[in-house]
């Protein structure tokens, strides 16, 4: 399904916390295609976007930002809910449950998403390299979704 304006609509959802790494960006560091029309679109139906990273390379989190035109947050340590709620006070949204955020990892994006009561939305990475620590957790994600769908149905 994609993340249209009509879905986020759908779920009133006012804004979205971004991850980057295999979200955003795969892991050259090249942007996924139609993303900054993306963003254009959001912005021009009032969603607001930040960047939420993990990661401690700012760099990185700033080139991307600046293509999107999009503030950012970078070491974000989540699961944790501080990363997710400084995105909040960047987004200036009072409700959490206004609040989407949007990445390809279950132990981080999507835990931490509903430890501080915003709503997940978990994509497939854009690529299949991964840094070390992510291609330990990855099979165990992958078992997760398969068991989810085998449950509850979709892909």
């Amino acid at each position: 399904k994609k993340i249209d304006i009509k879905f986020l609509k759908e779920f009133n959802i006012k804004g979205l916390l971004l991850d980057v790494d295999n979200t955003l960006i795969d892991m050259d560091y090249n942007l996924l295609d139609g993303v900054i029309q993306w963003c254009e679109e959001l912005k021009n139906h009032d969603i607001k976007i930040c960047i939420l990273s993990n990661t401690s390379n700012k760099k990185k989190v700033t080139n991307v930002a600046n293509q999107l035109k999009i503030p950012y947050i970078y070491f974000a340590k989540k699961p944790f809910k501080s990363g997710f709620l400084k995105g909040k006070e960047t987004l200036k949204i009072n409700n959490n449950n206004e609040i989407a955020a949007v990445g390809d990892q279950i132990f981080t994006d999507v835990i931490g998403a509903n430890r501080a009561g915003m709503i997940s939305i978990l994509v497939n990475p854009i690529s299949k390299k991964d840094i070390w620590i992510t291609q330990i957790k990855r099979p165990i994600e992958n078992l997760i979704i398969k068991r989810y769908c085998k449950k509850y149905g979709g892909k």
